[in-house]
């Protein structure tokens, strides 16, 4: 009886430990079957596409389709993909029933940057990708004295503390709160700014210039630019004042147009 229960448990255990092991050395030897590309985000953004995604894992392979899965360098694979500034993330896997899974996720942009030396996005970590053209989403436009340094180039992030004065550090969170309000995101349109690292809001509806100066307390100036539109300009007209002035501590100062 008790050599009964001995192979009861033994066989379960051993069960255990040897199927995993065959079914890894069944599934490397397997061909692959298929490809599975999926891109987050693809519905909000368009980055990439996955015609990109393939060429990127079937260069330098003459065939993936057919291989087997063992012979199919998941880690190249990634790192190719992962490569691309566009991407933030990417998993390459094989799963048992013969397919080669492509996991990729796209950067989310928060502006977009018109710069010296080109134009650019800049995500919700701070990386600056290039604008290659391929898709433009509809983002708060940031123009004028702005530079695009190599190390931002390279992935370093503009909220990184080895990026020294750049300005991108002081709009950042000011783009943040623009997004995240539905009153401002409708409302601005663009950030400019000036030779003397000062910034001007272009609104979308009224023909004037709101020159906020620097970020510091950028949540007060839109605070009281907000009543100042609630209670002031829809009695006077929208179009009264060419010029607003949020500079200076709870002060608006306008200039007639």
């Amino acid at each position: 009886m008790n050599i009964i229960k001995k192979i009861l448990i033994i066989i379960p255990a051993l069960y255990l430990v040897i199927m995993p092991a065959f079914i890894a050395h069944t599934t490397e030897s397997m061909p692959c079957g298929g490809i599975v590309i999926n891109i987050d985000d693809s519905s909000k953004y368009h980055f990439i596409s996955k015609r990109e995604i393939a060429g990127l894992i079937t260069k330098n392979i003459i065939q993936i389709i057919g291989k087997p899965l063992k012979e199919i360098p998941l880690m190249e694979i990634e790192g190719r993909i992962i490569q691309l500034r566009e991407i933030k993330d990417a998993q390459v896997y094989t799963t048992i029933d013969g397919i080669l899974h492509v996991s990729v996720d796209q950067r989310a942009p928060i502006m977009r940057v018109i710069a010296e030396g080109g134009d650019f996005f800049v995500d919700e970590d701070g990386v600056v990708i290039r604008n290659r053209g391929l898709y433009n989403p509809r983002l708060h436009l940031v123009g004028g004295n702005i530079r695009i340094t190599t190390p931002m180039l390279n992935g370093i992030s503009v909220l990184d503390t080895s990026i020294k004065n750049s300005i991108l550090k002081d709009i950042y969170p000011l783009i943040n709160y623009i997004n995240d309000d539905d009153f401002w995101s409708a409302q601005i349109d663009q950030i400019y700014v000036d030779n003397d690292d000062e910034l001007d809001l272009i609104p979308r509806m009224g023909n004037n210039l709101i020159h906020l100066g620097t970020t510091e307390n950028f949540e007060g100036k839109l605070r009281n630019l907000k009543a100042f539109y609630k209670k002031v300009l829809p009695e006077i007209g929208w179009n009264k004042y060419d010029f607003i002035n949020l500079e200076f501590k709870d002060q608006i100062v306008c200039r007639k147009r």
